[in-house]
């Protein structure tokens, strides 16, 4: 079997021994895993809503593999290279989520999907990865050279961005976005006056959301109230999660599948409960962690700015979209519609994550002629 010296100069040759490849195994083993619940979980709601068993699995099987290869082509470019890439992705994503504000299909009072030959796309998980990489830019600007009105033009980003996602409504995005926002105004080192300031405007936004959207109220509502009756979805997780134990039933066995209609997809960690049991969904988690502390292990060894914030923010969206899923499932949280990355079935949020994990690995890569940059 043919190997690569550290000597090979190729184009693939020293892309392999600069980057990250735990991380690439990493992700990749999270695919695997994603793989293996999607083919457990998804058939029994494809047949239950008539489609061929085999429909969602086969397809899901298409956008890991679109996924993986995104983020083995991106994890090539130079940091320069992720930029350009970041603002001709932010620029698409943007132009897309306009006209699925004019031509999207409304579902349950929302327009997040924009159907193009017979593809759904939902753009909105497009733009986090580039927003994440430009706001990142703008932040290292404007500390480098006070002439460039780097804060200005983030904010003004920040704002285009929540103000398209509110229209659709898409009140869980608009949180992941302002995360990483938030994350990375306090990284650059801004003065702790206006990093107050942040978390009081999305203190405040949090109390205009409950106010403004009533799925939202509702939703909290029924989370903080101890009389209230747990939700369908979350409700037969839980249950799910007991059924399983330590070792979980089998493969096949499990039957919160059965009744789940989201099972293949935000409720897919309960699948994974209740047929591979507590131990496996540790995997999951350390997987997510190992992740998550991987990348600030190495990226906390450059001494570039805008390397430091955009890493920050790609991995802050990772992080946060986990523990969204998996804190929702386990009634940790108000329940919110989110997939867990590499793992739930989604081919935009798929692809897309691929592309902000591929962005992760590009930027943290050792580059010889200049050590971390």
């Amino acid at each position: 079997m043919p190997t690569l010296a550290r000597t090979d100069t190729s184009l693939v040759g020293r892309w392999w021994w600069t980057v990250d490849r735990w991380t690439l195994g990493a992700v990749g083993l999270l695919a695997v895993i994603g793989a293996i619940l999607t083919l457990a979980a998804s058939p029994a709601v494809a047949d239950r809503i008539g489609l061929d068993t085999f429909y969602f699995a086969r397809r899901q099987m298409v956008y890991l593999a679109l996924g993986l290869i995104s983020m083995v082509l991106i994890s090539f470019l130079s940091p320069k290279g992720v930029r350009r890439f970041a603002l001709l992705l932010t620029g698409l994503a943007l132009v897309m989520m306009m006209l699925t504000l004019l031509f999207g299909t409304e579902i349950k009072g929302a327009k997040r999907w924009l159907h193009i030959a017979g593809i759904s796309i939902q753009a909105s998980e497009f733009v986090k990865p580039g927003f994440a990489v430009l706001a990142a830019w703008m932040f290292a600007l404007r500390r480098v050279d006070d002439q460039v009105p780097g804060y200005a033009i983030a904010a003004g980003l920040y704002v285009l961005v929540v103000g398209l996602l509110l229209l659709q409504p898409d009140v869980g995005m608009t949180i992941v976005v302002s995360a990483i926002w938030g994350i990375q105004f306090f990284v650059a080192g801004l003065p702790l006056i206006l990093v107050v300031g942040v978390g009081l405007l999305f203190f405040g936004g949090s109390v205009g959301a409950y106010f403004s959207f009533d799925h939202v109220r509702s939703r909290i509502d029924r989370f903080l109230d101890p009389d209230a009756t747990e939700g369908f979805q979350v409700g037969r997780a839980l249950e799910a999660f007991r059924n399983g134990g330590w070792g979980g039933r089998g493969p096949g066995e499990g039957r919160v599948k059965e009744v789940l209609p989201d099972a293949h997809a935000d409720f897919i960690f309960a699948v994974a409960g209740e047929e591979f049991g507590l131990i496996v969904c540790m995997l999951i988690v350390v997987l997510f962690a190992f992740v998550v502390l991987r990348g600030f292990a190495r990226v906390f060894k450059d001494d570039d700015l805008f390397v430091l914030l955009a890493t920050a923010g790609l991995l802050a969206q990772f992080a946060i979209q986990a523990i969204i899923n998996m804190a929702s499932t386990l009634n940790l949280m108000p329940p919110k519609g989110m997939t867990l990355p590499f793992i739930s079935y989604g081919g935009s949020s798929t692809v897309a994550l691929g592309i902000g994990m591929g962005m992760v690995l590009a930027l943290t890569r050792v580059r010889p002629e200049g050590g971390w940059r």
